[in-house]
């Protein structure tokens, strides 16, 4: 069977390999490509994601509270 070391090594020549010949150059359009069309559909990362459903939330939560004080005005004003 062969090493962690010796699969390791492989791996890096391949990368290598790829790195230095067209299929290198495909892999880096292929990424500019996508990373295009994903910019086009407008989709966020699951960070900016994440920052904006805790800013839904706690708009929410405020919302919630004013229309709670809302009512109790509106209550003590008939």
């Amino acid at each position: 069977m062969f090493s962690t070391d010796k699969l390791n090594e492989i791996s890096n020549k391949i990368k290598e390999v790829v790195r230095d010949s067209p299929l290198g150059d495909a892999e880096k359009n292929m990424h500019a490509l996508l990373k295009g069309a994903f910019t086009k559909m407008e989709l966020v990362t699951r960070e900016e994601f994440d920052v904006q459903t805790e800013v839904l939330r706690t708009t929410r939560e405020k919302l919630a509270t004013l229309e709670q004080k809302l009512s109790e005005l509106s209550a003590q004003i008939k």
